[in-house]
């Protein structure tokens, strides 16, 4: 399963799911971070595949899922 995370640092939603990924440890360790702030590539994927620019966006073999809460939730039971 390929799992990319788009943030941005100063986003406090994001911090939050990073936040979740950390206190999971190496459970999660496979999961790729994609800064849309420094990276020009990564934002323009986000918006191409996803259809917005909104973080924190967590894609799951490709599929976007936003929103902070149900991104932890299904970390939590999937990682």
């Amino acid at each position: 399963m390929k799992l990319d995370l788009y943030i941005k640092p100063t986003c406090p939603y994001c911090m939050r799911v990073v936040n979740a990924i950390d206190d999971m440890g190496d459970a999660a360790a496979h999961i790729e971070m994609r800064d849309i702030s420094s990276d020009a590539t990564a934002l323009q994927t986000l918006v191409e595949v996803g259809g917005k620019q909104q973080v924190p966006c967590l894609f799951v073999d490709g599929k976007p899922m936003y929103e902070s809460a149900d991104i932890i939730n299904w970390l939590r039971a999937n990682c």
